[in-house]
């Protein structure tokens, strides 16, 4: 008898794993009787996170797995879940992309929330509004540095990948991941009238992976 289907949602930046996204597709993809981890990539310091110590904890939970499982990557976390599949081909079938941030260039990153790549890299830190948390938090530079040493832009991912991303999102340019998706006859790309957040395109956001999954 296989295992069960195992899928692993990666978390945004300054999100947790009790996210909205995270909570209304856990939730529907348990009552379909499928195993879902939904890790808290903050731990066990959001100060010192890195693309590295992600990657770490993802492939740790991969391997909990008799079988190749789907990951979902949303916003920072679809950077992850691409670098993930790129590494770990054989044990990745699917990906689920929710608003990724794809790029990690000078071009097509600022600093977090918005601020001065300059004034991150200058100051060693930035003190940013952590949504998961709910105050305010410090993030050092070796977050963007680290990250610099990956790459999801050119990633060789040929397995099913479906991706959602809000026409109106403002932390990732909707036009970078539709040149992204149609580079790649593997990926289903649903541009949607929402925002970064996609709050109000879940229920259409779960019709579709519903049956992707």
């Amino acid at each position: 008898m296989q295992d069960p289907v195992l899928i692993i949602y990666l978390h945004g930046f300054a999100s947790s794993s009790h996210s909205g996204k995270a909570t209304y597709l856990g939730e529907r993809l348990r009552a379909r009787g499928l195993t879902v981890e939904t890790p808290d990539l903050n731990l066990p310091d959001f100060s010192t996170l890195t693309i590295t110590r992600m990657l770490e904890q993802t492939r740790a939970l991969i391997d909990t797995s008799g079988e190749a499982v789907t990951l979902f990557g949303s916003s920072l976390g679809g950077y992850v879940a691409v670098n993930a599949a790129a590494q770990w081909p054989d044990r990745v079938a699917k990906l689920v992309l929710l608003a990724p941030a794809l790029d990690f260039s000078e071009d097509g990153l600022s600093g977090p929330q918005g601020s001065s790549l300059e004034a991150w890299k200058r100051d060693g830190s930035l003190t940013i509004f952590h949504f998961g948390y709910g105050r305010m938090m410090p993030i050092h530079y070796g977050l963007y540095e680290d990250a610099r040493r990956y790459d999801a832009m050119t990633a060789d991912v040929r397995m099913p990948i479906l991706i959602f991303q809000g026409t109106r999102d403002t932390a990732v340019n909707p036009a970078t991941v539709k040149r992204w998706a149609e580079s790649r006859p593997n990926v289903d790309l649903h541009l949607l009238d929402d925002d970064h957040q996609l709050t109000a395109s879940l229920p259409y956001i779960w019709d579709r992976v519903s049956t992707f999954v």
